[in-house]
């Protein structure tokens, strides 16, 4: 191993590839994805231009496993969410939408700039895998209260959790497309009331 490369990796025992994934999703959660390249994660990760490519097929699927990474490291502090049948269905859907709208917080900023590169977007997709994501596990967990009666048996949940994803895109979205930076920190009330609105709606009972 060259100094250079033994330099770069210091005393943590980590592999060069896993350096590099993390030295890419640190420079993600700094700055995001807008104007990354090559030499500029190579730089910061202490090795030579090339060394990249003798672990990764191109710089889309270092920035794919950078991206999982970011996501992993976004979603570790924010705790597991309710299955079906524990608690109440407000208090979880406030969970869901608490959990939503800081993985929203954490990820949207990053994810926007690849919106013209999306051979990164699919190959991080195909990184996360099918069935896990909080999108899934919220219309997941929808159909399961529904499934105990805790919902009604015509709930239509597809539509309900498509809501609440759009919710929490919105506060950082609206920002981002007007340059503005992160979103300001939707307040406990927004979040109750979106809560009240899917579960009893808008129209006069």
């Amino acid at each position: 191993m060259s100094p250079r490369r033994a330099a770069a990796l210091g005393a943590g025992g980590r592999t060069l590839p896993d350096h590099l994934i993390a030295t890419a999703e640190r420079m993600i959660a700094e700055r995001g994805t807008a104007g990354l390249t090559v030499r500029a994660i190579a730089r910061e990760a202490g090795v030579a231009d090339g060394v990249l490519y003798n672990h990764f097929a191109d710089k889309e699927e270092l920035l794919a496993h950078a991206l999982r990474a970011h996501a992993e490291s976004v979603a570790r502090p924010l705790g597991p969410l309710p299955e079906p049948g524990a608690g109440t269905v407000e208090e979880n859907l406030r969970a869901y939408v608490a959990y939503g709208l800081a993985l929203h917080d954490g990820m949207l900023p990053a994810l926007t700039g690849l919106v013209g590169n999306p051979a990164v977007l699919a190959r991080f997709a195909a990184l996360t895998g099918g069935g896990g994501t909080w999108n899934e596990r919220l219309a997941s967990y929808l159909r399961g209260e529904r499934d105990l009666g805790r919902l009604a048996p015509d709930a239509r949940v597809e539509a309900a959790a498509s809501l609440i994803v759009g919710a929490c895109h919105e506060p950082v979205l609206s920002l981002l497309f007007r340059g503005q930076g992160l979103a300001d920190r939707v307040s406990p009330e927004l979040v109750d009331d979106l809560v009240a609105t899917v579960l009893h709606g808008i129209a006069p009972r």
